[in-house]
């Protein structure tokens, strides 16, 4: 922010992504713009789908805060994509109690249905496959996150199969 609290202008923002910041900005004292990185993080990856490291240089000039501090949280939290993905995001909890239940043999299973290893992307660009630390859920395992937002519990081989079949069939709408 500049002296006078008018947001200093990102280059690669739209004026609808601005308004969002401004939204988000607004809730924190003006001193403390800095608190709505997070928001406006999840903001860019919404409408870009990840964060590049142009968007967070932007976020950073946007609320006044040097970039590398940006490229921390970015860095820090799991569910921001630093490269684009596919449609849907699976994240399967591979940390120790997961992994004790079936967790890394379900990271398995999904790498040889998609054809995929772990970190990788389908071909047609619809599932991207990460592993995740944990996901509070240890005795739900084995456990999964579906695009940031929906958890999946007790995923069995059948569950597996079942999800990505139905969000294959989907046409990529979540």
């Amino acid at each position: 922010m500049t002296a006078d609290h008018k947001p200093v202008r990102a280059a690669s923002l739209s004026d609808a992504t601005l308004q969002r910041f401004a939204k988000e900005v607004a809730k924190y004292p003006a001193d403390q713009a800095q608190s709505a990185v997070m928001a406006c993080l999840s903001i860019v990856q919404q409408e870009q789908g990840h964060v590049s490291l142009e968007a967070e240089k932007a976020i950073a000039d946007y609320l006044g805060m040097a970039p590398i501090a940006v490229h921390e949280v970015t860095t820090f939290y799991n569910m921001y994509n630093q490269q684009p993905v596919g449609k849907f995001k699976l994240n399967v909890c591979t940390n120790l109690p997961c992994l004790l239940r079936d967790g890394g043999k379900a990271l398995a299973h999904l790498e040889h249905k998609l054809g995929v290893k772990m970190g990788g992307t389908t071909a047609d660009g619809m599932f991207t496959l990460q592993q995740s630390e944990c996901l509070g859920a240890c005795a739900d395992s084995p456990v999964m996150l579906v695009n940031d937002r929906h958890m999946c519990s007790f995923m069995s081989d059948e569950k597996l199969d079942q999800l990505v079949d139905g969000l294959r069939a989907s046409g990529g709408q979540a």
